[in-house]
């Protein structure tokens, strides 16, 4: 929804409380959308608190039209940008650019909740392109020991 189609409400909206949220089951997360067209009149910015539960994860994958930004709440998550990967704490952050394979793993036993912004709001289709079952990334971890996720 672009911001020309907007509700009223939808239009003139600048402040979201947690019942004007928007909330999704994913395979991978449990999300609550705050910053998205169908919320506020945001041009370039989405916003999602996703929950990653122990053990889960959102396999290698990449946005071709969309920068991300993933700052962690709570929990830590085993984050991979490129071949390159670190464990991130609350108040840490990866800024991931277009097009550039990324995974959130959560090898942890409690969840990690995190923040992601995307930008632009509106992406080309595929907004995400799934790289997990695709070399070297389907290995990759495999290969360093780390366990798998379900």
């Amino acid at each position: 929804m672009d911001r020309m189609n907007a509700s009223p409400a939808v239009s003139e909206q600048r402040f979201v409380t947690a019942a004007e949220s928007r909330t999704d089951l994913t395979p991978y997360t449990l999300n609550t959308w705050l910053s998205r067209p169908d919320i506020v009149p945001c041009e370039s910015l989405l916003l999602v608190r996703a929950t990653l539960d122990a053990g889960r994860c959102h396999g290698f994958h990449r946005h071709p039209t969309r920068e991300e930004i993933i700052y962690i709440l709570s929990g830590q998550a085993e984050q991979w940008c490129g071949r390159e990967h670190r464990i991130l704490k609350p108040g840490e952050m990866v800024l991931i650019p277009k097009n550039e394979i990324h995974g959130t793993y959560n090898p942890f036993r409690e969840p990690v909740i995190f923040l992601a912004m995307l930008s632009p709001t509106v992406a080309d289709e595929p907004g995400t392109v799934n790289e997990w079952d695709e070399e070297p990334w389907a290995s990759l971890r495999k290969g360093l020991g780390l366990p798998e996720c379900r």
